[in-house]
C-alpha cells in the first residue's frame, strides 16, 4: 500500500518538474529563453508581442484632414463649394453678399460687365475677398483671360495676341512666356484661376465661336502650344482650366446662342479632338471645362456637360483625369433654351461634374443651389457623390495655397512693360 503511494508521489514530482522546465523555455506570456538577459536575468520585450504591433500601427495612421473637414461641413456648405457664380455691377451688392455669407459659394467669376478700370476692378475683388474672410474656405477668383478677343482686363493694359497668332509663330517658349504674363496680369488683381488655355482644334473654318481662339487646325500644334501656355499660367501659381472638352472646334452653332450638335463618333474624337486634352492631362492639368455640345453618336440624349459617358467614362476613366471638372456657363443658350437650369445642374453633377458655372442671374444661381440641395435630400444624388467633388475642390485650393488676401495696388506700367518686351521679342520683330 505505502509502496504504491510512494510510486504515485514520485511520478507526480517527475511530471511537475517537466512542466516547470517547459514554462522556463516558453512562458504563457509569449516569452522564451531568448527573452531573458543572461546577465541581469530580466525579461527583454517580446519580438512579436502586441505592444510592438500597436506602436507600429500608431505610427502608420495618417489622418486625412480634408476628409475630416468635409465631415464637419453642412450640406449647404458643400453645395456652395460646387458653384462658381457671376455677379452684377461694379461693386459688392446685397445679392453677392448673400451668395457668400448664406450660401458659401466656392468661387466668383468676373465678367467684362463688372470691369470699368484698374482701380475699380481691384476694389471690387478686395471687397469680395474681405466679405468671404468670414468663411473658412477661400474663394476661387476666376476670369476668362485668353488673350485676343476674349479678355476681361481693363483697357489700361496692352492687348495680347490671339491664339491664332501664337499658333502661326509656333514657338513653345513664346507660348510659355505668354501664359506666364497673362497669369501675372490677373494675379496682380487677386485672381487665382483662369479659364484658359483653349485646347479646341479649329478643324471647321466656318466655326466662328472658336476661330482665332484656337492655336491651329492640327492636334500637334494645339497640344504643344496649349500645354506650354498652361504651364506658364501654373508657373505664376494661377490655376489654368483647359477648355472646351471634348472639343468645340468642329461646331457651327455658337453654344452661347443654341445647342451645337456634332456627328463625330468616339473614334474620330480619339484621332483628333481629344489629343490636346489627353496630352494636357499627362502634363498635370488641374481643371477641365466641359462644353455644351451634343454628340449623338456618343450620347444621343445629353449634351457633353450633362453626359456621364463623356465626363465619367471618357474623361475620368479613359483619359484618367483626376482633377476638377467644371461646366461651361449654364446660362448659355445651349442650356437655358433647352433645359430648366436647376435640372441641368443636377444632371451635370450626376454625370461627374464637380463645379457648376453660373455666370448670369442671381435667380439662376439660387435655383441651381436649391435644386442641387433638394436632389440630395430626395436621394437623386448621394451625399457621398457630393463629398467626392468637394474633396477634389478643397484639395485644389490647398495645392495652390489659396487665401483671400487683400491687394493694395496694381502696377499697370510694370505689367505693360513686360507685355511690350515679350511682343517685341516674338511678334513685332522684323
Amino acid at each position: 500500500m505505502f509502496k504504491k503511494q510512494g510510486l504515485i508521489l514520485l511520478l507526480v514530482m517527475i511530471l511537475f518538474s517537466a512542466s516547470a522546465c517547459n514554462l522556463t523555455k516558453e512562458n504563457t506570456n509569449g516569452y522564451s529563453d531568448k527573452n531573458i538577459d543572461s546577465n541581469s536575468g530580466q525579461l527583454n520585450p517580446p519580438t512579436n508581442g502586441p505592444n510592438e504591433d500597436i506602436s507600429k500601427g500608431d505610427q502608420d495612421i495618417e489622418v486625412d484632414k480634408t476628409k475630416e473637414q468635409i465631415s464637419s461641413m453642412s450640406l449647404e456648405e458643400k453645395i456652395g463649394q460646387m458653384l462658381v457664380v457671376g455677379i452684377d455691377g461694379y461693386n459688392l451688392n446685397s445679392n453677392t453678399k448673400n451668395l457668400l455669407d448664406k450660401h458659401k459659394v466656392g468661387g466668383i467669376i468676373v465678367m467684362g460687365e463688372n470691369v470699368q478700370d484698374s482701380k475699380q476692378l481691384l476694389s471690387l475683388i478686395n471687397e469680395i475677398k474681405k466679405e468671404n474672410q468670414k468663411n473658412k474656405i477661400p474663394l476661387f477668383m476666376t476670369i476668362d483671360e485668353e488673350g485676343g478677343r476674349v479678355t476681361r482686363m481693363p483697357k489700361e493694359f496692352k492687348k495680347l495676341p490671339s491664339n491664332k497668332v501664337i499658333g502661326q509663330i509656333n514657338n513653345p517658349t513664346f507660348s510659355y512666356k505668354l501664359g506666364s504674363v497673362i497669369a501675372e496680369e490677373i494675379k496682380a488683381f487677386g485672381f487665382n484661376m483662369d479659364f484658359a488655355p483653349v485646347l479646341d482644334i479649329n478643324s471647321n473654318p466656318r466655326n466662328l465661336v472658336i476661330g482665332d481662339r484656337a492655336f491651329g487646325a492640327k492636334a500637334s500644334i494645339v497640344s504643344s502650344l496649349g500645354i506650354q501656355t498652361m504651364k506658364g499660367i501654373q508657373n505664376q501659381n494661377i490655376i489654368p482650366a483647359v477648355k472646351h472638352f471634348p472639343g468645340h472646334g468642329d461646331t457651327l452653332v455658337d453654344s452661347h446662342k443654341g445647342l451645337p450638335s456634332v456627328s463625330n463618333d468616339l473614334k474620330r474624337l480619339k484621332s483628333l479632338e481629344l489629343i490636346p486634352f489627353s496630352e494636357a492631362i499627362k502634363n498635370n492639368a488641374d481643371v477641365v471645362m466641359i462644353a455644351h455640345i451634343l454628340l449623338p453618336k456618343i450620347d444621343k440624349d445629353n449634351p457633353s456637360s450633362m453626359s456621364k459617358i463623356i465626363i465619367t467614362d471618357i474623361l475620368r476613366k479613359e483619359l484618367k483625369f483626376e482633377g476638377v471638372v467644371i461646366t461651361d456657363d449654364m446660362t448659355m443658350g445651349a442650356i437655358v433654351k433647352n433645359y430648366p437650369i436647376g435640372e441641368a445642374a443636377v444632371k451635370s453633377v450626376s454625370a461627374g461634374a464637380d463645379i457648376v458655372l453660373v455666370c448670369h442671374g442671381y435667380n439662376n444661381e439660387l435655383e441651381v443651389i436649391n435644386t442641387l440641395k433638394n436632389a440630395v435630400v430626395k436621394g437623386e444624388i448621394s451625399e457621398e457623390r457630393i463629398d467626392e467633388s468637394v474633396y477634389r475642390i478643397l484639395k485644389l485650393k490647398e495645392k495652390y495655397q489659396l487665401k483671400d488676401e487683400i491687394i493694395n495696388t496694381v502696377d499697370v506700367n510694370k505689367i505693360n512693360s513686360k507685355i511690350n518686351n515679350l511682343l517685341n521679342s516674338y511678334v513685332n520683330k522684323k
